[in-house]
């Protein structure tokens, strides 16, 4: 795990003023991603408050050196796979520097300010390239409360609490924040109908979930232990896995999810460094009396300890009616990030088990993460109980399920008395009309 250091000091501030308070990136953060620029390329660099600092740039400017020159020249490219690869001890470096050039006081002031740009000015990019994504399913409320209106006499299978359940999903359709998603088409049977149909997705929907990007990977047929999982991981971000329910529904017997999940996924910006959320490490909360303790592999005392994470997080709509009469968005679910059955390390070391290899760049979901109760669902189907109670807005529209136009946004926090709080950025994107 991550250890406390002078980077996490409440009390530091930065010359950049708009970081410090920054709900986001204050310089307690300094999370990685791929920006472009005006009239310029995709390069790695580094949020603080409104601002990026170009890496690229400041490699050139001379204002790394050792282990933190090589993690900024692996980061400055136009992906952060080679970045993410180095591990641990690299990222720790550049970020111990970085903290340096940017905190009140530094006396590379002026040529770390030439280096920045202003947010508003540039594109944001994927951080990565992923070449493979695998979507959980930790988040035990969502899975009981699905599981009633799928599978009422049956709502969470025998296995569920024995093994993190997962399946593969599909990388070429994950979009950065920001990048609208297509209402898609597909083959649906209704209730009254004698046979399927196919057409436009009538119950779209939203799933909020934490995303994981691997850094270093491992050997195929050389699986990772549970004490060196949290190792592997090279950030956080967040992640909507947008799901066609009526589609779903169709054809999810008998092998899982397919074109219900594959047509577009959305995550944040921003790689969240595990050193970033040192801060807000906490124990995994104990399981309910009754329930199996984790075979051996998925059983580490240091991961029990403080492999869970202290992470709030919601979801949020916007939608035409609330936009034209200049309300705020309506907040869909509020829920926390404790809520997850397994640790990111049980996902890794149950992943790579069986002998599979994982790759920097890689990217796995943690499922939907729903709190106990309706105002803390991670997903429209739960917060209207399968669209028969429907969602009141402020603007007087209502929502059984997601429409054209809908815009769905996401957000994080990490808080903890003693430290200050971090955010991922915003996980956005709106809903256009079918093809």
């Amino acid at each position: 795990m991550a250890q406390l250091d002078q980077t996490h000091d409440p009390k530091l501030e930065s010359w950049v003023q708009s970081a410090n308070g920054h709900a986001d990136f204050p310089i307690q953060n300094l999370p990685f991603g791929v920006f472009s620029p005006r009239n310029g390329g995709a390069r790695g660099g580094v949020a603080i408050g409104d601002r990026i600092l170009d890496l690229s740039a400041a490699l050139a400017a001379g204002l790394f050196a050792g282990e933190a020159a090589k993690a900024a020249e692996a980061a400055s490219g136009a992906t952060l796979n080679a970045f993410l690869a180095l591990g641990a001890g690299p990222r720790q470096a550049l970020r111990l520097r970085l903290s340096e050039l940017l905190a009140k006081g530094s006396p590379d002031q002026a040529k770390v300010e030439a280096c920045l740009h202003a947010v508003e000015a540039c594109t944001l990019h994927l951080p990565a390239r992923i070449g493979d994504y695998t979507d959980f399913y930790v988040g035990i409320h969502h899975a009981t409360s699905v599981g009633k209106l799928f599978r009422p006499d049956n709502p969470l299978m025998p296995n569920y609490k024995h093994v993190p359940i997962g399946y593969h999903g599909r990388a070429s359709s994950i979009n950065v924040t920001g990048t609208p998603v297509r209402r898609p088409r597909g083959q649906t049977k209704p209730p009254d109908a004698a046979g399927p149909v196919f057409g436009p997705c009538q119950r779209l929907d939203y799933e909020l979930e934490l995303g994981v990007w691997i850094g270093t990977g491992n050997a195929q047929g050389e699986p990772i232990d549970i004490g060196e999982a949290a190792d592997h991981v090279g950030g956080f971000c967040l992640l909507n896995d947008w799901s066609a329910r009526d589609i779903q529904a169709w054809e999810y017997q008998p092998l899982g999810p397919f074109l219900a999940k594959n047509f577009a996924s959305t995550i944040s910006a921003w790689v969240i460094t595990p050193e970033a959320l040192a801060p807000f490490r906490m124990a995994q909360p104990g399981r309910p009396e009754g329930d199996p303790a984790p075979l051996p592999y998925l059983t580490d005392a240091a991961d029990q300890k403080e492999g869970a994470l202290d992470i709030e997080i919601e979801v949020l709509l916007m939608t035409s009616g609330l936009r034209a009469k200049g309300l705020a968005p309506h907040r869909l679910g509020l829920s926390h990030a404790r809520h997850m059955y397994w640790t990111v390390a049980q996902m890794i070391a149950h992943h790579t088990s069986n002998g599979c290899n994982l790759q920097p760049g890689d990217l796995l979901g943690s499922g939907t993460i729903s709190g106990p109760d309706l105002t803390s669902c991670g997903s429209i189907l739960e917060a209207t109980e399968g669209g028969k109670n429907p969602i009141v807005l402020a603007s007087g529209e209502e929502r059984r399920f997601l429409e054209d136009g809908d815009e769905v946004i996401m957000r994080a926090r990490g808080r903890r008395e003693g430290f200050a709080p971090i955010g991922f950025g915003e996980c956005r994107a709106r809903i256009l009309p079918a093809g």
